[in-house]
C-alpha cells in the first residue's frame, strides 16, 4: 500500500494535470467556433464549383477529348490516398478515425490485386500508417509549425496531386479527412478528387440547371479542374480543422472529469489511510502507557 507521502503526491500531480487539460479543453472551444464558421462557409463553394463542373461535363459531346482530370486515365489500377490528418495529438479519436476509414479502402485496394500509392498530411496519420503500409508511402508533408492552414498549403499539395497525375503515377486519387457534424460527432470521408466521382441521382437533380458558357466549355475545365483538386483539398482543411478542435474540446473534457475522479478517490484513500496510521499510533501509545 503506497504512504501517505505517496498518496499526496499522487494528488497533487493529478490535480496539476487536470488543470491542464481544463485549460486545453478552454483553448479548444475558443478555437472551435471560428473553425466551425470557416467550414461551414467553405462548404457553399466547393459544392457550386462541383456543380459547376458536372454542368460542364454535361455539355461536352466527345468524352475521348475531355480533360483528363475529368474523366480519368480510362484505367482503373493505380490508387493514390491522401490521407489528411493532424500534426498535433490530445485529440481523441480524431486521428485514429481518418485512418481508420483509410486503412479499409486500402485493404479493399490490395485484396482487388491493384497498385496503392499513399501521400501523408499531417504527421500523426504518418505515424499511424507507417508501420503497417510504409512502403506504401511515396511522400509525406507536415505543416507542424504553420499556426493555421491557408489556400496556399492546399494549393502546394494539388500541385504535388496534379504532377503525380501527369507523369502518369496514378489512374484514382481520393482524399481522406473527418467532416465535423457537432462537437461530439465527426464523420469520416473518402471523396474521390480524380476523376471527378458520379453523384447519385437524387443530387444530380440538383445541378439540372442551364447555363451558357464562354468561352468553350473544354477551355473552362482545363483552368478550372485543377483549381477544384486545391479546393477540395482546402474544404478537408477546414472541415479537419472544426473537427480536430470538437474532438480535442470532447477530450479534454472527458480527461478533466476523469482526473477529478481520480482525485476524490485518491482522497478517500488518503485519509482512510491517515485514518489508520493515527488510530495504530493511539493503539501503540495505549499499549505502551498500560504496560508501565
Amino acid at each position: 500500500m503506497p504512504s501517505l507521502d505517496d498518496l499526496k503526491k499522487r494528488i497533487s500531480s493529478v490535480k496539476s494535470t487536470q488543470k491542464i487539460t481544463k485549460a486545453m479543453k478552454m483553448v479548444a472551444s475558443a478555437k472551435l467556433r471560428k473553425a466551425q464558421e470557416s467550414a461551414e462557409k467553405g462548404r457553399p463553394f466547393s459544392e457550386k464549383m462541383n456543380n459547376i463542373i458536372l454542368n460542364l461535363s454535361k455539355t461536352i459531346t466527345d468524352k475521348n477529348n475531355a480533360p483528363k482530370f475529368l474523366i480519368g486515365t480510362g484505367k482503373n489500377d493505380i490508387h493514390l490516398c491522401v490521407v489528411i490528418t493532424a500534426d498535433r495529438g490530445l485529440c481523441g479519436g480524431f486521428n485514429t478515425n481518418i485512418c481508420r476509414k483509410a486503412k479499409s479502402y486500402f485493404e479493399k485496394i490490395l485484396k482487388e490485386g491493384k497498385t496503392l500509392k499513399i501521400f501523408t498530411v499531417g504527421s500523426k496519420g504518418h505515424d499511424q500508417l507507417k508501420r503497417t503500409y510504409g512502403k506504401y508511402i511515396i511522400d509525406k508533408i507536415s505543416y507542424k509549425n504553420v499556426k493555421k492552414l491557408s489556400f496556399l498549403e492546399a494549393e502546394e499539395i494539388g500541385k504535388k496531386i496534379i504532377k503525380l497525375f501527369n507523369d502518369s503515377q496514378f489512374d484514382v486519387c481520393k482524399i481522406f479527412y473527418n467532416k465535423f457534424k457537432n462537437v461530439i460527432t465527426q464523420i469520416p470521408q473518402a471523396q474521390q478528387i480524380i476523376p471527378i466521382e458520379n453523384l447519385k441521382k437524387e443530387d444530380e437533380k440538383k445541378i439540372e440547371n442551364f447555363y451558357e458558357f464562354e468561352p468553350e466549355e473544354n477551355e473552362i475545365l482545363n483552368d478550372l479542374l485543377p483549381r477544384n483538386i486545391s479546393t477540395q483539398i482546402f474544404k478537408a482543411f477546414l472541415e479537419n480543422a472544426a473537427s480536430e478542435q470538437g474532438s480535442r474540446m470532447t477530450a479534454m473534457d472527458n480527461a478533466t472529469r476523469n482526473a477529478g475522479d481520480l482525485v476524490d478517490k485518491l482522497t478517500i484513500t488518503y485519509n482512510r489511510s491517515r485514518q489508520a496510521a493515527i488510530t495504530k499510533e493511539l493503539i501503540e501509545i495505549i499499549s505502551g502507557a498500560e504496560s508501565l
